[in-house]
Formats: C-alpha cells, sequence, structure tokens
C-alpha cells in the first residue's frame, strides 16, 4: 500500500489517481448536462480546488469562464471554525450561472461564507460541485448540486488538499493512518 510522510504525520493511500480523474469527467459532463447552454462561471476555492478546478475545466465540454475566492478555516489537521476571505471576486455576477468548484465540503462553514457572499449578487442560478463530501459532519442546509465521493469523516491529503502546506502535489488521496 502507498503511503506518505508529511511532517510527524503518516498518511494511507485511500483514493487513486484513476478513480479521482474518473470522477471528474464524470461530474463535468453532469454540469454540462443539467446546465446544457448556458456558460457557466465556475468559482474554484483556494487554495485546495485549484487542481479540481483546472480538471473540470479541461474536462467540460463547453464553453465556460473561470474566477477563485481565496478563503481559509483551517490549522493543521482541523477546521478552525472560522472563514477568512484573502481573495474575492472582480467579476459581475448578473444574470449568471455560477458553479462553485470546491475540493472538499466536511461542516460546510466555508461553503456557507460563499453562499452568504454570492446570495447578495443578482445571479441567475447557483450550483455547488465538490469533489469530496463528509456527509456525516455536514451541519449546514445548503444544497449541494454534484458530489464526486461521499466519504467518512477522515481527515485527508493530495489532489490539492494539504496538511500544513504540504501534500498538496500528490496525485493520489492520501487519509491519516490511524
Amino acid at each position: 500500500m502507498k503511503s506518505a510522510k508529511l511532517y510527524d504525520k503518516s498518511f494511507d493511500c485511500f483514493i487513486e489517481s484513476k478513480k479521482i480523474n474518473l470522477a471528474v469527467k464524470r461530474l463535468a459532463k453532469e454540469i454540462k448536462t443539467d446546465l446544457q447552454e448556458e456558460i457557466p462561471l465556475f468559482i474554484g476555492i483556494l487554495n485546495g480546488s485549484f487542481i479540481f478546478t483546472a480538471d473540470i475545466m479541461r474536462s467540460y465540454e463547453g464553453n465556460c469562464e473561470i474566477s477563485f475566492l481565496k478563503l481559509a478555516s483551517y490549522e493543521k489537521t482541523s477546521s478552525t471554525g472560522i472563514v477568512n476571505q484573502l481573495i474575492g471576486l472582480n467579476e459581475d455576477l448578473t444574470n449568471r450561472t455560477v458553479v462553485i468548484l470546491e475540493d472538499i465540503i466536511d461542516t460546510g462553514t466555508t461553503l456557507q461564507t460563499v453562499y452568504d457572499l454570492l446570495k447578495k449578487e443578482p445571479v441567475k442560478q447557483l450550483k455547488v460541485a465538490t469533489l469530496f463530501f463528509k456527509p456525516e459532519v455536514f451541519r449546514k442546509e445548503l444544497h449541494i448540486d454534484y458530489v464526486g465521493f461521499s466519504i467518512p469523516d477522515h481527515f485527508i491529503v493530495g489532489y490539492g488538499l494539504d496538511y500544513d502546506g504540504l501534500g498538496r502535489n500528490l496525485p493520489d488521496i492520501y487519509k491519516l493512518s490511524n
């Protein structure tokens, strides 16, 4: 079994890159089927979603645009419960179909912050796509339209997700060893 060591923590391979790639292609197809002729504005939530966002863009078979929001809520392996907005949007969202791209949704605190920011805007429709979803710890009343993987409440790294800055470059997903 593949493993990774980041700082003082050990991680075991949890989801291989081939499965991730298939899930991303499936999500891109679902979004395109759902939106049909719309030209979505994808909003990637940095830093974690940058690889997922790039792969969705490459897999999306239609016209689309991209922007990013940078939010932070994690410290080491746990959520602080406080979401800080570090970089905001500059685009006019009037009558736009917006698709939020999240790497992972656990408690939903970050997603709630994004919703609160975007509900002030006159968007045509707002959709959410996440590669990883932890339903057992999700605490918000928000709709998630597209889910790549529903996973247990493991701390994971790789494919853009990190442990204190390290591990984002791992092509597979690794979970914290017990």
